[in-house]
């Protein structure tokens, strides 16, 4: 579907000064203004990012509540489980807790729900069968703030449940010994976008401040801090929160870790993948080959060999995990391929997106680990909120459904709205899940659409491209791009810039890319200066781009392709449009 461009405005005048006072090149200036940021300092602490910026554990909502209640477990030998999600940004969570208390000598376990037998969050089978197995302490990460009615169940157990999450509220709140989270009511935390890792990790280096009796942390525990905050960028880059404020800093700082002294599975991971051979990490590595490996061991049920990946010390057995994994996530894509040829055939058979304000889809053949990625897609490809539901084969137990949402969108509250249709829901404005009966499917439908037409009523119904600037290709030097590269790392809420350059032309034949030909490689020309471009999972457009004789208008990120010791700027095309 065709997309509109808007190209964001500035003031040269403002970005003159901006440049000259906090000395900054003229395009690094412009890029500031477009993010906000117009104050000389505050651009100087925007590109320092300095980890000295993040903000004591102690100030943490719960943090200390949490962490006076877990060190006196660990004193009295109690068994201590960590209950986790089997997303990434859950995995890394609790592979940071579980090796914190390893260094702190504790009797302690990880606990990950299956995600086809069981779902998203605790579930009180788990909490009976852990509570049977002689544990007394349960923390859970990235889940818990809703489990209301699963904490008293908790409580007549006799269980202390310790509740971290970064998760919307449910009516009520839970009755936990504790609860750590970023928006806690009666609370002014300065930032509500922290992840479940980076919530474990607050919660980790308290810890260690009780262990160490200071402020000052003994040197095993700052060795694991140091790696605790590698995992924590991956889960923050992961979970898709938005990279400013203490996002900013983990993830900055995670990544120098990750490229020079990553945890043992983690340096597995890499070499498998041959990251090991770029000599610095950037997010998109973690959100494109990193995160995808990890969500694909939880998609497909192995969730547990992903945390033991996280934590193992034995390169050896890291070895064999991070291979394993790397197949699991072959198999994924597989998996997510045939879901999406069948998604969009039911599209095109059931369904008009330019007349629909939300779309959902239903199969008794989707596997539940893979719909939300293609829900995702789909949603990104037609500008509508999607929902993939895999109904059970027998169509005796609910079906399992997930959600992805668009820009003005609360998918969250989109759900709630229809309450009445499903079993269960939860999650973000951007993601949620589901389970639904399937007789109320078509109810749910009118009922979900509904509540996303009032929503955005009013607002244009087609997608959007977000474009800093316009460049020409002369303009676009290795050293302008290095300059660029300092407001990484690149993310949600800090996307790598998008420019736009027009009336260029394609200058060799469009070609697909990668084994199934999803991906493209093109030239362009302008001004007699030729630049290679690539769309990843666009290879569509190599054949619409090869009908193109006139001049074209085109959105791109450029970057820097570093590739056997050689590096060249080239461009990840965004959009295009025949030139006006």
């Amino acid at each position: 579907m065709p997309k509109r461009w808007r190209i964001a405005a500035f003031d040269p005048e403002r970005a003159e000064y901006l440049g000259r006072r906090a000395k900054l090149p003229p395009l690094l200036a412009q890029l500031m203004l477009v993010r906000g940021i117009s104050c000389p300092d505050a651009a100087r602490e925007f590109l320092d990012a300095k980890l000295t910026g993040l903000r004591d554990p102690g100030d943490l909502p719960g943090v200390n509540q949490a962490a006076d209640l877990i060190f006196a477990a660990v004193g009295d030998r109690q068994s201590i489980a960590i209950y986790g999600d089997y997303d990434a940004d859950g995995m890394t969570a609790s592979a940071i807790l579980l090796r914190c208390l390893r260094v702190l000598g504790a009797n302690a376990r990880s606990y990950v729900p299956h995600r086809m037998d069981e779902g998203y969050g605790l579930h009180n089978d788990a909490l009976e069968q852990l509570a049977h197995d002689g544990v007394q302490v349960v923390v859970t990460v990235d889940c818990g703030i809703a489990s209301v009615t699963q904490a008293d169940r908790a409580r007549e157990l006799g269980l202390t449940l310790i509740v971290t999450d970064h998760h919307q509220f449910a009516d009520r709140l839970p009755a936990a010994a504790a609860i750590v989270h970023p928006q806690l009511p009666g609370h002014n935390y300065p930032f509500a976008g922290l992840c479940g890792a980076a919530v474990a990790f607050k919660l980790a280096w308290a810890l260690c401040e009780r262990a160490s009796g200071a402020k000052r942390v003994q040197p095993a525990m700052r060795k694991f801090l140091l790696e605790a905050i590698a995992l924590a960028a991956i889960g923050t880059v992961a979970d898709v929160v938005p990279l400013v404020d203490e996002n900013r800093l983990l993830v900055r700082d995670g990544l120098l870790r990750l490229s020079q002294c990553p945890p043992v599975g983690i340096a597995a991971l890499k070499r498998v993948t041959e990251l090991d051979k770029k000599p610095l990490l950037e997010g998109e590595d973690i959100g494109f080959t990193i995160a995808p490996r990890l969500n694909a061991a939880g998609r497909l049920g192995q969730a547990e060999l992903a945390i033991e990946l996280l934590t193992t010390e034995d390169p050896a057995r890291a070895t064999e995990l991070a291979i394993y994994i790397g197949e699991l996530n072959e198999q994924r894509q597989s998996i997510e391929r045939s879901v999406m040829l069948a998604a969009g055939k039911q599209i095109k058979q059931r369904f008009d997106p330019a007349q629909q304000p939300a779309l959902v889809l239903a199969d008794r053949h989707w596997h539940p680990g893979v719909i939300g990625i293609v829900a995702g897609k789909l949603a990104e490809r037609y500008n509508r909120p999607t929902v993939l539901v895999a109904l059970d084969k027998l169509g005796i137990k609910p079906g399992v459904g997930s959600g992805r949402g668009i820009a003005g969108v609360d998918l969250h509250r989109a759900f709630a709205a229809c309450d009445d249709q499903l079993e269960s829901h939860g999650g973000h404005a951007a993601a949620a899940g589901l389970r639904i009966n399937e007789a109320n499917l078509d109810r749910f439908r009118e009922q979900f659409c509904a509540a996303v037409a009032e929503q955005v009523a009013g607002q244009p119904a087609d997608a959007e491209v977000a474009i800093d600037g316009e460049a020409p290709f002369a303009m676009l030097t290795r050293q302008v791009l290095h300059e660029i590269e300092r407001l990484a790392p690149f993310g949600n809420g800090n996307h790598r810039p998008v420019l736009c350059s027009t009336r260029v032309r394609v200058a060799s034949p469009p070609k697909r890319m990668g084994s199934t030909g999803r991906h493209l490689a093109v030239e362009f020309e302008q001004d007699g200066m030729r630049l290679r471009g690539v769309a990843f999972g666009n290879g569509d457009w190599a054949d619409e781009l090869a009908d193109i004789s006139g001049p074209l208008d085109i959105a791109y990120q450029p970057v820097i392709n570093r590739f056997r010791g050689a590096a060249r700027v080239e461009i990840h095309l965004t959009d295009w449009r025949p030139a006006e």
